[in-house]
């Protein structure tokens, strides 16, 4: 028998109207958009260092430039395959921070993973940021049903936070990524 986990409680405000929509399908084309632009600054930048610099661990949660690269690459296919209603995603996609270890297979990866995205946003209507998201962790057998618009939100959220902590590694090993800001994207 499987049980669902709902969204904790936080604080005050906890009870979100998840009928009600916070996010539209222009939302997602836009943050697709960002997504693109940031990856191509941080692998443009990232391509200025060697192999080595680019996996040496510097403190990040990941460690190096390279594995949270890596780690972006496959939850972006974690979720994309969860939107499409694969509840055992990790049965088809498997995440590791050690793979692709080649440059040039990584930038080609996360060229397609990128269009893959974008290909997703650009199909969206209204309905599909509605309803839930049910899947089963790696391994697990107790079932998560969250709200969709939650979800796709966390796929963008995500992605800048990660790509926000390759944005300060690569500074300081004196690779120069463009700015970060939503409002300067072309």
């Amino acid at each position: 028998m499987t049980s669902a986990r709902s969204i904790p409680p936080h604080g005050a405000n906890a009870a979100t109207d998840w009928t009600n929509p916070m996010i539209t399908p222009d939302y997602c084309r836009l943050m697709s958009r960002y997504n693109s632009w940031q990856n191509t600054s941080l692998v443009t930048a990232a391509s200025t260092l060697d192999h080595e610099a680019r996996w040496q661990d510097r403190g990040a949660f990941f460690g190096s430039i390279a594995a949270t690269l890596n780690h972006l690459l496959w939850d972006d296919a974690l979720w994309l395959e969860r939107f499409a209603g694969n509840a055992r995603a990790e049965e088809t996609v498997n995440p590791t921070l050690d793979a692709p270890a080649d440059w040039d297979g990584f930038t080609t990866l996360r060229r397609q993973r990128d269009g893959e995205i974008a290909a997703w946003a650009a199909g969206l209507k209204a309905v599909d940021v509605t309803g839930e998201v049910t899947w089963y962790p790696a391994g697990g057998t107790e079932r998560v049903v969250k709200p969709r618009q939650l979800c796709i939100m966390h796929l963008f959220n995500h992605q800048t936070h990660h790509r926000g902590q390759v944005h300060c590694m690569l500074t300081a090993a004196g690779a120069t990524p463009e700015a970060t800001d939503l409002p300067m994207l072309a």
